[in-house]
């Protein structure tokens, strides 16, 4: 199948199923001299791996990450990598009764009528495991960047309707909460809002918000491979992702070119802004602001209510999901939200260095 493969000069290809034997990626492009170990990924696996709450699925895997090539003696070599995460934890069974159903809401129908064939078994390709490579991958960029001076802070912004306002924010306490909020009051809200979802058997989405920060000016192409246009796709390619902002995204449709413009200063010798209506990015270029990404989550679509559907035959009927689920996506996405923002700052990164002719002259004069 075509469009595993993501990226220009820093490239993934991820690989496996969800109840295949193990998924995986290949990572090409990375510099050798990276510093890496397995827990490097590990750290950012243990993030999105399920059954640390009871707001994700109960499906115990230790999604442990084994490195089978490009490191030697702890540094990358600059061949590619590639790493290995095997399922322990498959319950085929549990699809069994649904495999000739289309269950709303997934890819069941969409993936018949492109292949004329699906991997039943938790949806195959199209299954959020998928992530997995994504997020091993996506540890390996966001080092690359740490030693650049590059950071990316991802939290769950809002579940349902609690959505955490900008003068509550604590990001301190993202990682002191299973919904990965930056306030322990209003997750505590959101905890109570899924626990009325589960208790109605139905589940709750959400918007992800990531902030990059110590990206310079100047990152970016200006046409079809904008900085904001990369990060868009790279973002809306995640399975539950129905829609993606940039700064102030849809709310700059309801203002005014005085209030949206950001008002340029100079201090000390550079350029700052006033505002950044713009979440960091002007014509498709980084402005040296923080970038502010925005994604909005879907809410799981395998729920426990009796839904309509119909039959790979065409046969009208109904289907309630049963099985291990997630009630909400949002909180295990936070991590994979982040791992292709690095991947697409790291690759766009490695691109601009062809820009300038100084450049070339800098590397090799």
């Amino acid at each position: 199948m075509a469009g595993s493969t993501y990226g220009t000069l820093f490239r993934i290809t991820t690989w496996g199923e969800s109840h295949g034997s193990a998924l995986g990626v290949v990572i090409d492009g990375c510099p050798a001299g990276l510093p890496l170990s397995e827990s490097d990924v590990q750290s950012f696996l243990d993030r999105r791996k399920p059954g640390c709450s009871k707001y994700s699925t109960p499906r115990q895997e230790t999604d442990k990450a084994e490195i089978l090539s490009g490191i030697f003696e702890g540094k990358t070599t600059g061949t590619p990598i590639s790493i290995l995460v095997k399922n322990l934890d498959q319950r085929s069974r549990d699809y069994g009764r649904i495999k000739n159903c289309y269950r709303p809401g997934h890819a069941d129908f969409t993936f018949d009528a492109k292949y004329g064939f699906r991997d039943y078994r938790g949806g195959g390709r199209s299954s959020g495991r998928e992530t997995i490579g994504r997020v091993a991958a996506g540890a390996v960029a966001a080092k690359i960047l740490c030693r650049l001076g590059i950071r990316l802070t991802t939290y769950t912004r809002s579940i349902g309707d609690i959505t955490v306002p900008e003068n509550c924010f604590d990001l301190s306490c993202i990682g002191d909460n299973a919904l990965c909020m930056p306030s322990v009051s209003y997750a505590e809200k959101a905890a109570s809002y899924l626990e009325d979802c589960m208790r109605n058997h139905d589940s709750a989405g959400g918007i992800i918000e990531c902030r990059i920060d110590g990206i310079p000016a100047g990152i970016g192409e200006p046409v079809f491979d904008k900085l904001d246009a990369s990060l868009s796709k790279a973002i809306m390619s995640i399975g539950a992702v129905k829609g993606v902002e940039i700064g102030d995204g849809f709310l700059a449709a309801k203002s005014s070119g005085s209030t949206n413009n950001d008002s340029f200063y100079s201090k000390d010798g550079c350029i700052h802004k006033k505002t950044n209506h713009s979440g960091g990015i002007l014509g498709g270029i980084s402005d040296g602001q923080a970038i502010l990404v925005r994604a909005a989550v879907k809410p799981t679509p395998s729920i426990a209510r009796e839904q309509e559907t119909v039959t790979a035959d065409g046969e009208n009927t109904s289907i309630s999901i049963t099985g291990r689920h997630d009630p909400v996506i949002v909180p295990r996405a936070v991590v994979v939200v982040e791992a292709m923002a690095a991947l697409t700052i790291a690759d766009m990164l490695m691109v601009n260095m062809s820009s300038r002719l100084s450049s070339l002259e800098t590397f090799y004069l």
